[in-house]
């Protein structure tokens, strides 16, 4: 036999004999119990931390060139005192970057046809005008964020022509819009590109570290590569801790990437309850039951009645949720996830803005801005209400009209809030299994005293609601 085949075949017997014996004397594998204990730790799935501010914020999103008849950042800033004492926590300014000329739609374009990811509209102003807005909403004790476009841009973005290698291509080679969408105005990126990636994660960290805002609302989040934007935030986060908005409702962006996604499905259920009567096991059997079981508990969902795109292509609040907006309202901003408001909401909003020409907000008061500024101000000043593990678990309270009213129980170390609603167009007389919650409350919006026992009986008119609070 040859010398280094016997060499090999009695290493083999050594190896076996002495995997026997370690089998033998329980030593298979050399893992302390402290070690296997480890592996099965639960472990938190977000692993991005929140800046501290965005722990009990809500946010409000800003259309400057409908806000004013001047439309700039300047006439904007008028309105920050109010803002601020409606209890708003984070301003989202819809895009500020020139708006492309090439296939425009209607007179002045969408803000979200890009021509300068380095640039501002002239409509709104310069960029000395910008870094005045954010020192007086930082001034205030409020954040910015800026929203940003990155899947695409206009026809007639400079990047077009020095890199036309960054964007997608047709069947026949040319440039192409989102695929299946109606957007004529604009061409999509190709984000396979390297080059592309670090333009743009070099144009978002310019916007940091130059006008000091603090994060971003990205559109269409969810068409982008969610490593690109895993690799941006880690980027970012290390010129300053920012806050991330994603337009997706994704959950899988919320490990590394974004502190908060769209709740689109509440406001789907919400609708479908309000107007269309679907039963209200579609809220609590289906969104919430989802929510509270498959979305990790410090995953920020975004909460709306009403926001640009809605405004603008899917009717008013009043059409969306006839008798049951103020209802929807409460809902949005006591359940588990962070209220938005959109421009004009406070002020009754009930037209669809014009999305490509100029068409002014008429400010005035109305019971929505008064509703917005008790919730606002209840959920900035309540740690039950707080976002994420910093707030108190959604409880369910069984009540016997459970097919007419939802009530439930935030809580979070001494600060309790009870909600209940009745989300349907009849009165009704329920008993709460409040049990758990017995004490002393007062209703948020009339200041009535409350004292809970244990078996307690609220009389509901039609698409009422009651908010107590401890």
């Amino acid at each position: 036999m040859n010398k280094n085949i016997c060499i090999i075949f009695i290493s083999f017997l050594l190896a076996c004999l002495s995997g026997c014996n370690n089998q033998e004397s329980g030593h298979a594998e050399l893992i302390s119990p402290q070690q296997d204990t480890n592996r099965y730790q639960p472990k938190e799935y977000v692993q991005i931390h929140h800046p501290d501010w965005s722990r009990n914020a809500t946010i409000y999103e800003v259309n400057i060139r409908q806000y004013t008849p001047e439309g700039t950042f300047k006439a904007f800033e008028k309105h920050l005192q109010r803002l601020k004492n409606m209890g708003v926590g984070i301003l989202w300014i819809m895009p500020v970057n020139p708006v492309g000329v090439v296939n425009r739609k209607g007179t002045l374009g969408s803000p979200y046809a890009v021509r300068d990811y380095y640039g501002i509209n002239p409509e709104f102003g310069d960029l000395q005008d910008f870094k005045q807005l954010v020192d007086s909403i930082h001034g205030m004790g409020m954040h910015i964020i800026l929203d940003w476009v990155a899947n695409h841009s206009a026809w007639d973005n400079p990047l077009v022509k020095e890199h036309p290698d960054w964007y997608i291509k047709n069947r026949e080679g040319n440039f192409q819009p989102t695929p299946w969408r109606d957007y004529d105005d604009i061409i999509d990126f190709d984000y396979s590109q390297p080059g592309l990636r670090q333009y743009m994660t070099e144009a978002m960290k310019y916007w940091i570290k130059e006008t000091k805002i603090d994060g971003f609302r990205c559109d269409v989040a969810s068409f982008v590569p969610i490593d690109f934007w895993e690799n941006a935030r880690a980027e970012l986060d290390r010129i300053k801790p920012v806050f991330m908005l994603a337009e997706a409702a994704d959950r899988d962006l919320h490990q590394h990437a974004f502190d908060m996604t769209y709740s689109w499905a509440l406001w789907d259920v919400l609708h479908n309850i309000t107007v269309n009567h679907v039963a209200l096991d579609a809220l609590e059997g289906g969104y919430i039951a989802e929510h509270v079981s498959i979305w990790p508990r410090d995953a920020y969902r975004m909460n709306f009645v009403e926001n640009h795109d809605k405004n603008a292509w899917e009717g008013t609040t009043v059409s969306n949720f006839g008798k049951g907006l103020y209802p929807a309202i409460v809902l949005t901003c006591t359940m588990d996830g962070m209220p938005m408001m959109y421009s004009g909401q406070e002020a009754g909003l009930n037209r669809a803005l014009s999305f490509f020409e100029k068409d002014p907000i008429q400010w005035k008061e109305d019971t929505i801005g008064k509703i917005y500024t008790k919730l606002f101000n209840l959920k900035l000043n309540h740690q039950a209400l707080w976002n994420g593990n910093s707030g108190g678990e959604m409880v369910r309270i069984k009540n016997d009209k459970m097919k007419q009213v939802i009530s439930f129980v935030r809580e979070k170390n001494t600060d309790k809030v009870i909600t209940i609603v009745n989300l349907s167009s009849e009165p009704v007389s329920t008993n709460l299994a409040t049990q758990y919650d017995k004490g002393n409350y007062q209703e948020l919006f009339t200041g009535k005293n409350y004292s809970l026992t244990g078996n307690d009986i609220f009389d509901l008119a039609p698409w009422s609601y009651v908010v107590l609070v401890k």
